[in-house]
């Protein structure tokens, strides 16, 4: 028996359309995935899983459930290729409590009949896509567990016009249903920003996420079985998904303003020493 545990992941989006100049891998799935060992992580999401298996990293998937039917299939097909778990959109954000209760009921039904843990994902134009109906949707169905993607919150409700802290307060219940994490800072009016080395004194936004996850790491922690694992995935995406930032070279040229793969080793390193802080902070409230 082991004590909850911290996994590197990398969602494989971040390795894709990295502009000649970049750190990342150039080649197939195989390449990228040998540079993703090399550069420490011990997971990935959306690649191929025999492969992933080969070379000793964690498989999981991800996929969406925008209208009920469906879900109990694709993830016996998951379970079945042997991804270790799935990451999910749910619904589009225009259901009712009603509606939102169906489809909540076919994830944990789907999860449950198929031993897959399904983690419903904190994102735009889905189910969760405001703090106060998570909230309450936690409240409707405890055993929930989240994949938090915080930058849709963080942008798409500006949570910096008002009280930063009392907002993470007020989602603390779920922070302690949080099994994964996307890692993406945004600004207060874009999603995804190059944050350089992740200098809070520079990028105010970074201290903003240390909170984030810091807070989920501790939620985990206090809620997790003692073989849980609280896995993080940098999920960079490129310009051509309107994610990346881009800007005009002299030539007037647009490339994206920083490098991805780069970006995603410095916000893995961020989320580890968020994780340890929740570790240093629980032994002292012990």
């Amino acid at each position: 028996m082991t004590s909850p545990a911290f996994r590197l992941d990398l969602n494989v989006a971040t390795s894709w359309l990295l502009p000649a100049w970049s750190a990342g891998p150039v080649g197939d799935e195989r390449v990228v995935l040998e540079a993703a060992v090399a550069a420490g992580y011990q997971g990935i999401q959306g690649a191929n899983p025999l492969l992933c298996r080969e070379l000793g990293l964690v498989p999981v998937a991800f996929g969406a459930l925008p209208t009920p039917g469906g879900l109990s299939e694709l993830a016996r097909n998951w379970a079945d290729m042997g991804f270790d778990c799935a990451t999910l959109h749910v619904g589009t954000g225009i259901e009712d409590d009603d509606a939102t209760n169906v489809l909540v009921e076919e994830v944990l039904e789907a999860s449950a009949s198929t031993g897959l843990p399904l983690y419903i994902e904190t994102h735009r134009a889905t189910i969760t896509q405001d703090l106060w109906r998570t909230v309450h949707l936690v409240e409707r169905y405890p055993e929930l567990r989240f994949n938090g993607d915080f930058s849709h919150w963080y942008t798409g409700l500006e949570m910096t016009y008002g009280d930063f802290d009392a907002k993470l307060d007020f989602v603390a219940p779920v922070f302690e249903r949080v099994r994964y994490m996307h890692g993406r800072i945004g600004s207060p009016g874009c999603i995804q920003i190059d944050v350089g080395d992740g200098d809070p004194a520079q990028y105010p936004s970074v201290a903003h996420f240390r909170s984030f996850w810091t807070r989920a790491s501790a939620g985990f922690l206090a809620t997790a079985g003692p073989n849980e694992t609280l896995a993080f995935a940098p999920e960079l995406l490129p310009a051509m998904f309107g994610y990346a930032i881009t800007m005009p070279t002299d030539d007037g040229t647009l490339v994206e303003e920083g490098d991805r793969w780069a970006q995603g080793l410095v916000l893995g390193r961020i989320a580890r020493e968020c994780f340890d802080a929740a570790i240093a902070e629980r032994l002292v409230a012990t």
